[in-house]
């Protein structure tokens, strides 16, 4: 099994809270409700324990200083990044400065038709990522485990009107259902946007990822090698106050897993996700998104698989 560690964080705030947070974009824009996440951001670093204990593991392992200050500054970072998904959602990029790297990439895969996991993290906004794609008439599915973050999903779904649930296929762990569906969508030429960095299910590997081991899942490489599709990293740095850089890498054309070394084979595919995303940690710090237990050293021991 794995670490029930981000699986049981429940989201916070009200269905209410949120919708006014909406009426708000939608009639004063965006600065005025990033005033309004300054004092969130505060009341989170002040009550919620968990999020603060796990920025400051991750800030002191990046290289930054984990002072109570640079938590907050984290924390502010993710509810900009979450706001925004709002804005992005409906299309509207003119509040954005958005600047990309190996766009050509998606674009070439929505020309020929040609299916691939867009494999991301918890790091800046996927959300930008899918907006530009989708201006280049891409088909990106979002994949994800989502019971957690119904409240958020329904009120983005209603102020989007329906675009947020239209596209989502909901990771359900070992079911058959869900993996026939995203071989179907693969196979077929569409795209799936996947965050390689959360364990949903006793598929997952230990690897270094910096500096310290940390447990990755394996379903997004087993899922490519299965359809024989390519892998492209894809991630959306988010700088202040509104700047988005937007990346995509080949990660492997082809995922190939033989038989006698299947575990080292998944374990070294895994191992040049870490790699790569420690990279992009490096560039954009406050970007990392994941206030949980992480590392192997702080959850219980479990088997893995």
């Amino acid at each position: 099994m794995a670490s029930p560690g981000w699986l049981s964080v429940r989201e916070t705030g009200s269905v209410f809270g949120m919708r006014c947070l909406v009426v708000l974009c939608t009639m004063w824009g965006r600065c005025p409700a990033r005033l309004v996440l300054k004092g969130v951001a505060l009341y989170s670093v002040c009550l919620n324990g968990t999020a603060r204990r796990a920025s400051k593991r991750y800030l002191e392992l990046v290289g930054e200083v984990p002072s109570l200050s640079h938590v907050y500054r984290h924390i502010l970072h993710f509810a900009e990044c979450s706001l925004d998904r709002l804005f992005f959602l409906r299309g509207n990029l003119r509040s954005f400065s958005i600047s990309t790297s190996g766009s050509e990439h998606i674009q070439k895969l929505a020309e020929s038709k040609r299916g691939a996991i867009l494999l991301g993290a918890h790091l800046g906004s996927f959300e930008a990522m899918r907006a530009v794609g989708e201006a280049t008439q891409a088909n990106i599915h979002i994949v994800g485990y989502f019971g957690n973050a119904r409240v958020v999903n329904r009120v983005l779904d209603e102020a989007s009107g329906g675009r947020v649930g239209a596209r989502l296929l909901e990771i359900t762990p070992d079911s058959l259902d869900f993996i026939f569906k995203a071989k179907e969508l693969l196979e077929r030429g569409e795209m799936l946007a996947i965050l390689g960095d959360r364990v949903i299910s006793k598929h997952f590997v230990e690897v270094s990822f910096l500096g310290q081991k940390a447990r990755f899942p394996t379903g997004p490489f087993l899922l490519a090698a299965s359809v024989r599709c390519p892998i492209y990293l894809t991630f959306g740095l988010y700088h202040r106050p509104g700047r988005y850089e937007l990346h995509c890498e080949p990660l492997v054309e082809e995922v190939q897993l033989p038989r006698a070394q299947r575990s080292e084979a998944l374990q070294a595919y895994v191992q040049r996700f870490a790699d790569r995303l420690a990279h992009y940690c490096q560039l954009a710090p406050y970007n990392w998104f994941n206030f949980f237990p992480f590392w192997t050293d702080d959850i219980a021991p479990k088997e893995s698989a």
